[in-house]
């Protein structure tokens, strides 16, 4: 028997927000683009995504067939340089993200779209590298990069080997590909301790 301290309300923790519980994940296979990396840092992140799926036994691709790539992460020396990218607003459905962010004290943001049955169909991220990010290490960077796109989590998490393990639970088949009710978090405990 494995000891783990994500206990059941740990978990429905960290795929609520407002109130209301949803764990979605991928429902077709990613295909990834990173912008704004040089080639060998660009290595670094193709590699952390590949391991992170890996794990979670989903599939990667070279593009979706609607979306080309459905995994777009943009890295940025600072907020201001939101304003640069051609139609921000509309890839992003949010007006005024480069002021809200250029204002917050947040270095990263993401959001997710999401297909008919509730699943992830598409994951935006934005990585400012001007702030407290700039020493990072790449590495960590990268696989905190992919971990956080891998479930709708409600806040930040930080990839440990029970996040991994938790991951690996929401993508087992006999798991639903969205979940709203908090029950969820009961089922996705259970796994974890066989």
């Amino acid at each position: 028997m494995t000891q783990t301290t994500l206990t059941p309300e740990a978990i429905a923790s960290l795929f609520t927000r407002d109130g209301r519980y949803l764990c979605a994940r991928w429902g077709r296979p990613v295909a990834p683009v990173i912008f704004g990396l040089a080639d060998d840092s660009l290595a670094v992140f193709r590699d952390a995504l590949r391991a992170v799926l890996a794990h979670a036994r989903h599939p990667i691709a070279e593009t979706d067939p609607e979306m080309g790539a459905n995994m777009m992460t943009f890295f940025l020396r600072g907020w201001q340089e939101l304003r640069d990218l051609p139609d921000l607003d509309r890839l992003t459905g949010q007006p005024g993200l480069a002021e809200r962010l250029q204002g917050s004290d947040a270095d990263q943001y993401r959001l997710f779209r999401f297909d008919a049955d509730g699943a992830i169909r598409a994951c935006i991220g934005f990585v400012n590298m001007g702030g407290r990010l700039a020493e990072a290490h790449p590495g960590q960077l990268a696989e905190t990069v992919a971990v956080r796109a891998m479930l709708s989590f409600a806040r930040d998490v930080t990839p440990t080997q029970e996040l991994a393990a938790l991951i690996r639970a929401a993508y087992d088949p006999v798991m639903p590909a969205v979940a709203t009710d908090p029950s969820h978090a009961l089922r996705l405990a259970a796994r974890l301790r066989q």
